[in-house]
């Protein structure tokens, strides 16, 4: 996925079971961001970050979903955990997140894996990718700052 690219017309089934679909944010605004694994420190922060921010985000007209490649009931006990009020898409397939390029090898700890990059996407109304936030980029405890930042310039 690149900046200009579409994103999928369907993205997923989120913590409570419902599939979620680009369609169904026509209109809207979208902060679509992927992080590796729900209830880890780093994710937690990031997604805390962003339910903290949501009101402003909302007011820019931005809707967040997030997806990993967690469970159903894992996304589900980080949403409740939380208290996040946006959808988790839960990603078993990682269909989703290869499709937006946001699955791929990375080296945590000196040790190579393949697994979950954590990238966010400003999407615009239309379902167009406007801006690519790479994993060099996020800094978890701040990102909705940073988003923030980025769409008041």
């Amino acid at each position: 996925m690149q900046v200009g690219d579409k994103i999928p017309e369907v993205l997923g089934i989120d913590q409570d079971g419902k599939e979620i679909k680009a369609s169904d944010y026509r209109g809207r605004k979208l902060v679509l961001y992927s992080y590796p694994k729900a209830n880890t420190s780093g994710c937690t922060a990031e997604a805390c970050s962003l339910q903290a921010h949501k009101a402003e985000l909302e007011a820019a007209g931005y809707s967040i979903i997030g997806v990993s490649k967690d469970k159903q009931e894992a996304q589900q006990k980080f949403a409740a955990n939380n208290d996040l009020q946006f959808p988790l898409i839960a990603d078993t397939s990682t269909e989703l997140l290869q499709q937006l390029g946001a699955w791929g090898e990375k080296v945590a700890c000196g040790r190579r894996t393949v697994g979950t990059l954590r990238t966010t996407f400003l999407v615009n109304e239309e379902g167009i990718v406007e801006k690519i936030f790479t994993p060099k980029e996020i800094k978890t405890k701040i990102h909705a700052e940073q988003i923030l930042d980025y769409i008041k310039d």
